[in-house]
């Protein structure tokens, strides 16, 4: 008989990335780096590369609502993260999966949209804005992104503080708000973690050289999983940055186009150690099983 683990199961709601780079591959990843059990839904197929995203598939919301619904009546659920769910309707459905389970805290992250259509960008952070922002705990986001939806009329002349735009959530019902890639100096960037009130945690990182894509899910996903095993949320958000700037010192480029972040940095940084443990002993026992890994951070 299997051993009874209490594992955190984690329902990430995302669109399907065939690069690895984001989507639902990239929250199953990082989810389980932090010890989480992830359950994912599926809202549609990204067409995509490494290079840029090309065109996106919508799931219907029947097909979305159910595969939710089918997972949350068997497997308990701690958490749920959210990323792009593609269209007006599974706005909707997702705002009725959250607001049937209001206990469970739920983190939102919200993308870059460029490569969609302008019209259908504007419907679709509306209706989230409606729909589903009330029922998120933490709203996940790059700064200028955050700027231009919460705060459209602030001007540059004005740059908003991370407060203004946890204000500005606050009156949609977000309690919470992690805004990413706050400009600093000499090529630094800024995470902070903001209430309409105060400031929670911030942690500045250095700019790679390298341009990234990824990031974002990696982040949100691991704050999720954290969140998920009851870590206080100013603590789980600096464990999570931490574990997305040692993925994206590690980064990989399988092919042509940006690097991902490496998810399972940690699992390579065992078999270097096990390598080296074993041409110093000069021993090492080919048929012996591999080991297991624990959560990295």
């Amino acid at each position: 008989m299997a051993a009874t683990i209490d594992t955190a199961s984690i329902l990430c709601i995302n669109a399907n990335d065939p690069s690895g780079a984001g989507g639902t591959n990239a929250d199953a990843l990082a989810v389980a780096s932090m010890g989480g059990h992830p359950c994912t839904v599926v809202t549609g197929a990204l067409i995509r590369d490494t290079l840029d995203t090309i065109d996106f598939y919508a799931l219907s919301d029947d097909a979305v609502q159910q595969q939710a619904q089918t997972v949350l009546q068997d497997i308990p659920i701690r958490a749920i993260k959210l990323g792009f769910l593609g269209s007006i309707e599974n706005v909707r459905v997702c705002a009725e999966v959250t607001n049937d389970y209001p206990e469970v805290p739920v983190v939102a992250y919200v993308a870059g949209m460029a490569w969609w259509d302008s019209e259908l960008i504007d419907d679709y952070l509306d209706a989230y804005q409606e729909l589903l922002l009330p029922q998120v705990t933490v709203l996940v986001g790059a700064y200028g992104l955050l700027w231009r939806w919460l705060l459209p009329d602030r001007t540059s002349e004005h740059r908003p503080s991370p407060r203004d735009l946890a204000k500005a959530a606050a009156d949609h019902g977000v309690p919470f708000v992690l805004v990413t890639g706050i400009p600093t100096h000499d090529q630094h960037v800024e995470n902070v973690l903001a209430s309409a009130d105060t400031i929670y945690g911030s942690g500045e990182f250095e700019l790679f050289e390298t341009e990234y894509i990824g990031a974002g899910d990696t982040l949100s996903a691991a704050l999720t999983a954290l969140l998920a095993t009851e870590v206080p949320l100013s603590d789980a958000t600096a464990e999570a940055m931490t574990y997305l700037d040692k993925c994206l010192e590690g980064g990989l480029r399988p092919g042509m186009g940006k690097t991902i972040p490496d998810r399972l940095f940690w699992v390579h940084a065992d078999d270097e150690d096990a390598d080296e443990d074993a041409d110093e002993d000069g021993s090492a026992d080919e048929n012996e099983s591999d080991a297991l890994h624990t959560r990295p951070l």
